[in-house]
């Protein structure tokens, strides 16, 4: 099993990358009950991590699209209609 460390310090693309493999390799199958279990855990483990990243994406799009509205209204209520 993966550390919290390692999880922390994989990158999204890293993340999915290694998911990618592991769908695969399940979806092929040939593998023992033991190995698709561990290979089930690390996936879910895996799209957690993306997940994480994603959900950290959209909170810095929606905190930077929030300031523009807040920046655009300022300019509209000082009269600088530029």
């Amino acid at each position: 099993m993966t550390s919290k460390v390692t999880e922390e310090s994989l990158g999204y693309e890293q993340a999915r990358d290694e998911l990618i493999e592991v769908v695969r390799r399940l979806e092929a199958g040939g593998t023992t009950l033991e190995e698709s279990l561990a290979l089930w855990e690390r996936g879910e483990e895996l799209a957690k991590v993306c997940r994480r990243w994603l959900d950290g994406a959209r909170a810095r799009l929606d905190a930077a699209l929030a300031e523009e509205e807040e920046d655009g209204s300022a300019t509209e209520a000082d009269g600088d209609g530029e």
